[in-house]
């Protein structure tokens, strides 16, 4: 078979789709892990914009603006080009031909039972979600995955659901044409509580996120605003900061010490929440300076995208085809 020399528990595959600016929930829930991978797998990443495509198909032009930018956030974020393959989902035209193919055998009952469909059909209502490729995403999101018969794909906790229905789609491939594709198992992004600035998920819908790529003059306000503890009205007040909305962050960024420091002093009142955002700052400030160094030298060279992307193409195309050939013989369809 193709590509088994490779070793599938080698492998992993994620990709985001380019719908705006990536934010603080983006990095600690995925590419501070995907950065990791790099060093030990053959790791594939891909711009999903036709996935884009479920929820943005009033507006596409926007989609093409937020490639490059999708792809200087990786960037600077730490995937290196030359570690991992950087690649853009509708470039790869296999990916269209194994989703037809994958969407005769998906029966609809296992899309509709997907609790992430109902939940966001409810959650976001300024979006059209009622068309069929919103409701069988998920097909091409298993497509995505098993077109590179990965071992890992790595995933938070909420996109287990998805993750087991591409195991399924791959499970009935497998026993109706023969055994071929892996199930690709989960490899769990370590938790990492980044809530949003008003308490519910960082997410661009709410707008309640800190940008990778905004400026400290433009995080400033944001941070001073952020919801704390409810209860704590007046600095006199002792705080607690297991209910606080900003602690979370103190764990991602600051050092053991100084939050074993902040803890003391909001449970005893002697620290004021105004303070522990200043100390926020600084550390935040700190932890964005070389992530908008790498990408400042990305937005110094005009082409440094493009060559990414037609590098990262080239490979994964060469991969997807070697696929293709192997499930079109399988399915008596070459």
């Amino acid at each position: 078979m193709h590509n088994a020399a490779l070793g599938a528990d080698k492998r992993t595959l994620s990709g985001m789709r380019p719908t705006g600016p990536l934010h603080l929930g983006h990095y600690f829930g995925a590419l501070k892990n995907w950065v990791e991978m790099q060093d030990t797998l053959q790791a594939f990443f891909f711009v999903a914009d036709w996935h884009a495509l479920t929820s943005e198909f009033e507006d596409t032009a926007r989609i093409k603006e937020y490639v490059p930018e999708l792809v200087k956030d990786w960037v600077a974020s730490g995937l290196d080009p030359e570690k991992c393959v950087i690649f853009r989902q509708s470039a790869i035209k296999e990916h269209a031909e194994l989703h037809l193919l994958l969407s005769m055998i998906t029966p609809v009952s296992w899309l509709e039972r997907c609790p992430t469909y109902k939940e966001q059909q409810q959650q976001i209502t300024d979006k059209d979600l009622s068309n069929y490729g919103f409701l069988g995403y998920p097909v091409l999101m298993a497509t995505d995955i098993i077109m590179y018969r990965p071992k890992w794909v790595p995933v938070g906790a909420d996109q287990l659901p998805h993750l087991e229905l591409t195991r399924e789609i791959a499970r009935r491939f497998n026993n109706l044409y023969g055994e071929y594709f892996p199930e690709p198992e989960a490899r769990l992004t370590p938790a990492a509580k980044c809530p949003g600035l008003d308490g519910r998920k960082m997410s661009k819908s709410y707008h309640n996120y800190i940008g990778l790529n905004e400026s400290m003059d433009e995080i400033t306000p944001k941070v001073r605003g952020m919801l704390t503890d409810k209860a704590r009205l007046r600095k006199t007040d002792p705080g607690d900061p297991d209910v606080c909305n900003l602690f979370p962050y103190h764990e991602l960024l600051t050092d053991a010490a100084t939050r074993a420091e902040i803890r003391e002093g909001c449970t005893t009142a002697t620290l004021g929440c105004v303070d522990c955002k200043k100390i926020l700052l600084r550390n935040l400030a700190a932890f964005l300076e070389p992530l908008h160094e790498r990408r400042a030298r990305l937005d110094a060279d005009p082409n440094a995208v493009r060559d990414i992307l037609e590098a990262g193409n080239a490979k994964a195309r060469a991969f997807a085809q070697g696929t293709m050939r192997d499930v079109r013989r399988l399915m008596h369809m070459d």
